[in-house]
This record gives C-alpha cells, structure tokens and sequence, in this order.
C-alpha cells in the first residue's frame, strides 16, 4: 500500500471516531411521545387488562378534575342559596316572590291577575285651578271638586291655601260619609305641576289625611308629555 493511500485510510477513521463521539445518544426522558392524550381501554378489552392498565396510569392527570367539579358544585350551591335568600326577604307578608327558583311555576302570574284594583285618588294641578276626583277600581268616579266648587274665584283658585282647603274639604267628605271604610288600597295620582300638587301632598301627608295615608299602595305621575305635537304658545315675555 502506498503512504497517500495509507494517509487517506487514516484520516477517514479519524473524521469517523470524531463524528460518532460528537453525537450524544437521546436518552429514555428526552424522548417524546407520539401522543399526549391520556390512555383508555378498548371497548372490547377485557377488564383485567383494563385494570392493570389504569393501575398502571399516575392518579395525578385526574386531581383537577375532581377539583374543578367541586369547586363548580360549590359556586352553584352558593349561587342558588343567595337567590333562595334574596326570594325569602321578597316573600314577606304573604306576597308571592319574583325570585323563585321554579321557572315552570305560574302562581306568580295568576296571584298578579287576580290582585284587587285599588281606588284613585286623583290631583289634577294647573297654573289656575286645582281638581281633586276620588274614583272606584273601575274607574267611575265618587267625588269630583276643584277650588272653584268651594268658593275661590278667578285668582284666588290657583294659590297654595286654596288647594289645601279643597283637600281638607274632600277628605273630611270622605271620612264623613264612611268611604275610607270601603277602601282597602288607594292609588295616588299627580298630574300637573301647580302649587296644588304639594298642597295636597302636605294635606294627605297631615292630621286630614290620618284615615288614607295608611292604604296608599302606589303613587303614579300622569303629567303628560309632548313628543312633538303642534308649535306651543309664544313665551311671555315683560320688558
């Protein structure tokens, strides 16, 4: 064998023995799986097989999710016992609750059908004049006065004293002819910002409205309000 034959074999063995040393073997824990989906048994797989594989299997891939349902068991046992609280406060005094629990229960609608229309009491205030109409559930009215029926005229019917006497007026009819005992709710509704709305709030609120204050069950403002509508009057305007 000649020497560059030799030389040649010689630096190939070398460029082999460096190339095999340079290149660490993968071991057993750096390789990857294929899958990293959790194990199940076949359907047809017998069940020692599938015992000594889930024994096989580490418990830990599981512990959330034992955890998690707890803690969403925990969160939905709170969520419905604030709401049975919130039903229970609601419920007071025999009233049907708006918070039950029961979606498919129809008392609560049938409770609102059947609930008594209580009577009106009606204060009807103007920049002029004062109107007080005490009604019956079906609307049909009982008294009906303003501030001229008691003896103001012209200026005087829209002051505050005005209104506040034709207040007491229609209460102390209502006492004496024995109304307030047929009323068992009353519904309070203010129309108009006049001094009357406040002179007969402060009347009803008084000694005169001792017997009706006490089965006032709902307060309701009728003012109406223009959406539009025809072009209102000039402003009035001094100097």
């Amino acid at each position: 064998m000649s020497r560059i034959g030799t030389k040649l074999l010689l630096e190939q063995l070398s460029l082999k023995t460096i190339s095999n040393s340079s290149i660490p073997k993968a071991s057993l824990p750096f390789l990857r799986p294929f899958s990293q989906a959790p194990q199940r048994p076949a359907e047809n797989t017998p069940a020692s097989l599938s015992s000594s594989s889930a024994s096989s299997q580490p418990k830990a891939e599981f512990a959330p999710l034992s955890v998690d349902r707890r803690s969403s068991v925990a969160r939905d046992s709170q969520a419905t016992g604030s709401l049975a609280k919130l039903g229970s406060i609601f419920s007071q005094h025999g009233q049907q609750s708006a918070f039950d629990l029961n979606p498919n229960d129809t008392s609560l609608s049938s409770t609102r059908a059947t609930q008594e229309e209580p009577h009106h009491f009606h204060i009807y205030a103007t920049r002029h004049n004062t109107h007080i109409t005490l009604t019956n559930p079906d609307r049909t009215p009982i008294i009906s006065l303003s501030c001229g029926n008691i003896g103001f005229r012209k200026a005087g019917r829209k002051t505050y004293d005005s209104a506040f006497q034709l207040a007491s007026y229609v209460m102390g009819r209502i006492t004496e002819q024995g109304i307030h005992l047929q009323i068992k709710k009353l519904e309070l509704v203010l129309r108009g910002f006049g001094q009357g709305r406040e002179a007969v709030t402060k009347a009803l609120m008084g000694s005169e409205g001792r017997f009706l204050r006490g089965k006032v069950v709902r307060v309701q403002d009728a003012t109406r309000l223009k959406f539009g509508g025809t072009r209102s009057r000039k402003p009035r305007r001094l100097g």
